[in-house]
């Protein structure tokens, strides 16, 4: 950021290079590649950037054609990234795709990356003074020892003086198993003031089967909010009732990116104020746009589409059919009909994603209609 106004939003983590068969066969039996780019955090930060935040994302990626090309990805969705530093001395980190029959896997090449050396010091910059928001995920803390002391400085020291602190537990059991992860994620998310979690993955590493249970292990933070898939998403407040509201129903071409797209819209309401309720439902309508694409990143909704949903009376949430209601226009392939949306478009800064639903520890993808939930917490790589 040069001489205009500082981010209203600050996002820490990795993003790397995706290579995957471009006809959707294992690696082993592919002749040709093609190339993406993926990450949690920035996904987010392109998200809130076209509904409208300024945003800054902070990260470290090789000096090299990869770095570059992470760059000019995450920009071109309307992120900025001065506060992402060049390594000359570790590479960008690369995973690939495996598509197979019964789902596909992802290898990751990351050991040593150069975002796997950040630190603490990374949220010095000054040009990030003044922010609101600070977002921060559970992927970071596993990349190595110096990450996990820049989320845990990030949740204890505050060093964004007065912005507040999200946290997406984000669990990655190919990056480390539960009982590895457990006790770590949940005391940096007791730490933060905004926490997003899907049950599923709530269940794996606490074994707590209900959003309520999923509270009482987090005490602190002002907000838990728990993501049950196609079922809907609750947000519990430290004081106050619960609130929920249902998943909408609606076309999925690929859950990959869906819980960033939630998490985009939820705390882009958060800053404008709304409540609990409006909140939600904007996450909603940000994910289900997202599944709707072949990639992670869609195009953001109108501004008057969240104004008219946040509107709606409960009947009319319920009834709320999001293709008719015209919630995906703008999205290449979308019909009237409700069908799946077989050829999506429109991924902004054409970044991809890796270890969602996709992936063989996570479950299998689909494409079809149905019920359109926030990604029980699986975003990304």
């Amino acid at each position: 950021m040069t001489g205009g106004p500082g981010p209203e939003v600050v996002t820490v983590g990795e993003t790397m290079v995706v290579m995957s068969p471009t006809d959707a066969v294992p690696l082993e039996r592919a002749d040709r590649l093609r190339l993406g780019v993926g990450g949690a955090e920035s996904n987010l930060a392109i998200g809130l950037a076209g509904l409208g935040h300024r945003v800054a994302w902070v990260s470290r990626v090789g000096d090299d054609p990869f770095g570059r090309m992470v760059l000019r990805e995450v920009a071109g969705g309307g992120v900025d990234v001065a506060s992402v530093a060049l390594d000359a001395h570790a590479p960008t980190g690369v995973y690939f795709k495996d598509p197979r029959p019964e789902a596909t896997g992802v290898h990751y090449y990351r050991a040593g990356s150069a975002a796997s050396r950040l630190g603490p010091g990374a949220l010095d910059d000054p040009r990030l003074a003044g922010a609101r928001l600070l977002h921060l995920s559970g992927i970071t803390p596993v990349l190595s020892e110096s990450c996990r002391a820049l989320v845990a400085h990030a949740v204890d020291d505050r060093p964004l003086r007065g912005a507040l602190v999200s946290f997406d537990v984000n669990h990655r059991p190919r990056l480390w198993p539960a009982d590895r992860a457990a006790d770590v994620l949940r005391d940096l998310a007791d730490r933060a003031d905004i926490v997003l979690v899907g049950l599923d993955e709530a269940e794996r590493l606490w074994g707590t089967a209900d959003p309520q249970a999923v509270r009482r292990l987090l005490p602190r933070p002002a907000t838990v909010v728990v993501k049950d898939g196609a079922v809907g998403a609750t947000a519990l407040p430290r004081t106050g009732p619960a609130v929920f509201v249902p998943a909408l129903r609606a076309p999925v071409v690929e859950p990959v990116g869906a819980g960033d797209a939630f998490a985009a819209g939820y705390l882009s309401a958060v800053l404008r104020g709304l409540d609990h309720a409006a909140a939600l439902r904007c996450g909603h309508v940000v994910a289900v746009r997202a599944l709707a694409v072949p990639g992670d990143c869609a195009p953001p909704p109108r501004r008057r589409d969240l104004d008219g949903v946040v509107a709606l009376t409960a009947d009319g949430w319920a009834a709320l059919d999001p293709v008719a209601a015209g919630l995906l226009d703008g999205l290449a392939g979308a019909s009237a009909g409700g069908d799946g949306l077989a050829d999506g478009g429109g991924t902004a800064g054409g970044l991809v994603d890796g270890d969602g639903p996709a992936v063989a520890d996570d479950g299998g993808a689909h494409v079809g209609t149905g019920a359109a939930g926030p990604g029980n917490g699986r975003g990304s790589r």
